[in-house]
C-alpha cells in the first residue's frame, strides 16, 4: 500500500483524536499517584505530547511511532506510570501504512528501554523495579495493535485492488469499443467519402478540360469532401490504437510532442516534478489526453503554438494543453465526443478535467489524474 493513500480531510478528525487522547492522557496520569514540582510538570508535558503528536500519524507514521516511545521512556524517568494509549495507535497506524518491520524492531525494543529507565530513575530491588515496570506495555494490547493494522492494511489494499480492476475493466472495454468504432467507420464511411471526393474532382477536372464554368455547388462539394476526408483520418488515428504495439503511456508523450507535425504549428513539451512510474490506467490516459487535445487543435484551433505540460504531484499527475488558436466567441463551445471521450476516461479514473478558451485567446485542456500516491 502506498505511504500517502491517507487522504487531506481526515487531518481534522486525526486532530480531534490527538487532542481526545492527550487530555484522556493528562486527566489519567495526574489522577494517579505522581512526583510534584518540575518533574510534575515535565511527566504532564510528555503526556500532552504523545497525545497531540497523533495528529500527524498519518503523514508521518514512523516519526510518530519514535515520539510516542520517546514520550513513553520520559514518563517513566519522570514517576508517572506509563501510559501507552499513544504508543499503541502509533503502532495500529505504522502497520497500517506498511511499516510493519519498524513497528515490530521498535516494538521489541521499547519494553527493554523502559525497563532500563525504571532501574535508574527508581529506588528498590531489582525485582520490584522489574515488576514496576512490567505493566507499561502489556504485551496483549501490542499484538491487538499489530493485528487491527494489519487487517486495515490488507481490507484497504483489496478494496485499492478491486478499484483498480474495474477501472482497467472499464477503460478496457472503452478501448475496444473505439476500435470497433474505427474499423466501422475505416470500412464504410471511409469508402463513401472517397467515392464522393474522386466523383466530384472528375466533374470538375471534366468541366474545366471541356472550358465551362466549374458550378460552386460542385467546388463547394469537392473542399468539403476533402476536408471530410481529413478530419476522418484524424478521428481514425486518435480511435485506433494498434494492437501489435505496446500500450502508450505517459513517458511516450513528450516523444509523441516532438513528433507531432502539422502546418504552422509548433508544439512543446515541459515536465515539473520528479518522473515516477505511475498506474498503467492513467499513464494511457494521459497519453490520450495529448494525443486527443493536439489533434483537436489542428482540425478546430487555426493555432501557430500548442504547449504540453505534465506535472507529477506526490498525489496525482496533472497534464495541460494550451493553444494560442482562435479567440473563444461569446457563447460557450458545444463539447464534442473528443472532449466527451476524455471527460469520461477521467472520471473513470476518479479525476477531473477542465477545459475552457483562455481569456487571451486560445483553449486550455487540464486533467487531474489520482496515483493514489503509486511510485
Amino acid at each position: 500500500m502506498g505511504k500517502g493513500r491517507f487522504a487531506v480531510p481526515v487531518a481534522v478528525t486525526d486532530g480531534t483524536i490527538a487532542v481526545g487522547v492527550a487530555a484522556l492522557l493528562l486527566a489519567t496520569g495526574l489522577s494517579e499517584d505522581h512526583p510534584s514540582g518540575g518533574r510534575e510538570l515535565l511527566g504532564a508535558a510528555l503526556l500532552t505530547a504523545g497525545g497531540l503528536a497523533l495528529a500527524a500519524r498519518r503523514r508521518a507514521p514512523l516519526v510518530v511511532l519514535a515520539v510516542t516511545g520517546l514520550c513513553a521512556v520520559g514518563q517513566l524517568a519522570a514517576g508517572f506510570e506509563v501510559l501507552a494509549v499513544a504508543y499503541l495507535v502509533a503502532v495500529h497506524t505504522a502497520v497500517r501504512a506498511g511499516y510493519r518491520v519498524a513497528a515490530l524492531a521498535a516494538s521489541v525494543g521499547l519494553p527493554a528501554v523502559l525497563h532500563l529507565t525504571a532501574l535508574v530513575f527508581h529506588d528498590g530491588s531489582v525485582r520490584e523495579v522489574v515488576a514496576q515496570a512490567r505493566g507499561t506495555l502489556e504485551i496483549a494490547w501490542l499484538i491487538a495493535a499489530f493485528a487491527t493494522g494489519e487487517a486495515v492494511r490488507q481490507a484497504e489494499r483489496r478494496a485499492d485492488e478491486a478499484e483498480r480492476t474495474r477501472e482497467e475493466t472499464a477503460l478496457r472495454r472503452a478501448d475496444e469499443e473505439r476500435l470497433r468504432i474505427a474499423r466501422e467507420l475505416h470500412d464504410s464511411l471511409t469508402h463513401q467519402i472517397s467515392v464522393i471526393t474522386v466523383q466530384s474532382e472528375v466533374a470538375v477536372h471534366v468541366a474545366r478540360r471541356r472550358g465551362e464554368q466549374v458550378p460552386e455547388a460542385l467546388l463547394a462539394i469537392q473542399e468539403a469532401g476533402r476536408e471530410a476526408g481529413r478530419e476522418l483520418r484524424a478521428t481514425l488515428e486518435a480511435l485506433r490504437d494498434d494492437d501489435t504495439s505496446p500500450p502508450r503511456g505517459v513517458e511516450h508523450i513528450p516523444a509523441f510532442v516532438e513528433r507531432f507535425h502539422a502546418p504552422g504549428l509548433r508544439t512543446t513539451v515541459a515536465i515539473e516534478g520528479h518522473p515516477h512510474p505511475v498506474p498503467a490506467a492513467v499513464g494511457r490516459t494521459a497519453f490520450r489526453i495529448v494525443q486527443e487535445s493536439l489533434t483537436n487543435v489542428v482540425r478546430h484551433a487555426a493555432a501557430t503554438t500548442a504547449s504540453v505540460r505534465i506535472v507529477y504531484g506526490r498525489e496525482g499527475l496533472t497534464v495541460r494543453v494550451d493553444d494560442d488558436g482562435r479567440a473563444p466567441s461569446d457563447s460557450a463551445p458545444t463539447p464534442g465526443l473528443g472532449l466527451l471521450g476524455m471527460r469520461e476516461r477521467v472520471t473513470a479514473l476518479g479525476g477531473r478535467l477542465h477545459t475552457q478558451p483562455r481569456a487571451d485567446g486560445g483553449f486550455t485542456v487540464r486533467a487531474e489524474l489520482p496515483t493514489n500516491g503509486a511510485q
